[in-house]
């Protein structure tokens, strides 16, 4: 007795006529990869979600806040008062290590 309703959606109709060509195997591999992808999602939106409590209830900085060097706002936010950045830092910066500089010999 067939009403001509269909049961599924035109997604799960367009999903199994293409698994329907392809081998048992294929199909039970297939199937098993989409529902490990879906598992593994939901496993990394919870990490994600614990995560952000625990970091709420400790008290820890926001990540996003201290990436990149951004001062961020309320208490981490020195704005004015935030000392001074020395230009002359990082990988070439050598500081009181440099060797001493020749006069006239041209050298940077």
């Amino acid at each position: 007795m067939s009403t001509g309703v269909p049961l599924a959606s035109v997604k799960s109709q367009i999903f199994e006529a293409v698994l329907g060509f392809l081998p048992d195997w294929v199909q039970i591999t297939v199937i098993a990869l989409v529902l490990l992808a879906l598992v593994a999602s939901w496993v990394v939106k919870l990490v994600r979600r614990v995560a952000a409590r625990r970091a709420a209830r400790g008290g820890a900085p926001d990540p996003a806040v201290t990436q990149y060097g951004s001062q961020g706002r309320g208490a981490d936010y020195l704005g004015p008062y935030a000392p001074p950045r020395s230009p002359q830092s990082g990988a070439d910066f050598l500081g009181s290590y440099a060797p001493p500089r020749r006069q006239g010999d041209g050298s940077v």
